[in-house]
Parts: structure tokens; C-alpha cells; sequence
């Protein structure tokens, strides 16, 4: 694997064409995220919650998630579910309160959803918001982006 790697850089040198290591992973701009690498994604009252590129990431191939039930309530900072992985299990923490209206079902056949595609088929559930003031205690992507080259920093 190191040859290859090293083979890819001299033909990219010689081909003048940069090359740059992964930092972190990828962060879109329309998002919200919170300290423990969740995601929302606002549109009018409803809300969809997943974890990060981040996150994904750094838990590996997942291989399972527990997914609430439609119809019961998450508050923010409150645990509703988890992503277990390859590497270990983690607690999904919701960025936002409200009632839970749908949950990501292709997850139980498909859970590497997570890792494929975390901000799109890899979504995990929709939420009624209660309270849209909330959104402002979470970070927007140029805060979250920061945040997580400190946190890659310390480790």
C-alpha cells in the first residue's frame, strides 16, 4: 500500500498536479451540528438528524443502528439511539427537541448507509420541531470544521 502511495505522489509530481492528506471529512454549509458530531438539516418545522462524515469516520464500518420509534419525543442533548460499529458502539445525542415522525428504515437492512452516504441515505430520523431557537446553540459548518481540526489535534 506504501508503494502505491508513494508511486501516486511521484506520478502526480511529475505531472504537477497537487496532492493533499484528507484533514478531516467532508462538512456542508446548509448544516447544523452539535458537540458530539451530529447533523440537522432544517426545512420549515421538520428537522432530519444524522451523524456526521466525522463521525462516521472515526467509528468505522457500521454495522448496526438502533432507531427509535415514531411518535416518541427527543430533546435536545438527550440520547435516542446508537450506531454500533466495527470499532465500537456510540450514543446518538439529538442537536434538536421535537416529536420523532419518521425513522430511517433502510438503516436496519443497510446500516453502512452511515458510512456511504451519512447526509443523504444514511439519515437517521425526522423530527417536529419544538422549539427553532434551539438551532442557534449549534454550530454552523466554519465552527463545526474548527472544531473537529482541534479535536483530530489533540488525538
Amino acid at each position: 500500500m506504501a508503494s502505491r502511495v508513494l508511486w501516486a505522489s511521484r506520478a502526480a509530481s511529475y505531472l504537477r498536479i497537487s496532492t493533499f492528506n484528507r484533514a478531516f471529512s467532508t462538512v456542508l454549509k446548509d448544516l447544523k451540528y452539535n458537540d458530539t458530531h451530529e447533523w440537522v438539516k432544517v426545512d420549515g418545522d421538520s428537522a432530519t438528524v444524522g451523524i456526521t462524515d466525522h463521525a462516521q469516520d472515526h467509528l468505522g464500518d457500521v454495522v448496526y443502528v438502533e432507531l427509535p420509534e415514531v411518535g416518541s419525543t427527543v430533546a435536545q442533548g438527550a440520547n435516542f439511539g446508537a450506531v454500533e460499529s466495527v470499532k465500537a458502539t456510540s450514543d446518538i445525542i439529538s442537536p434538536v427537541s421535537g416529536e420523532i415522525v419518521e425513522v430511517n428504515d433502510e438503516l436496519s437492512n443497510s446500516p453502512g448507509l452511515v458510512n456511504a452516504s451519512p447526509y443523504e441515505n444514511g439519515w437517521i430520523i425526522k423530527v417536529k420541531l419544538n422549539d427553532a431557537a434551539e438551532l442557534d446553540s449549534l454550530m454552523d459548518f466554519e465552527k463545526y470544521t474548527k472544531f473537529c481540526e482541534e479535536e483530530d489535534a489533540k488525538h
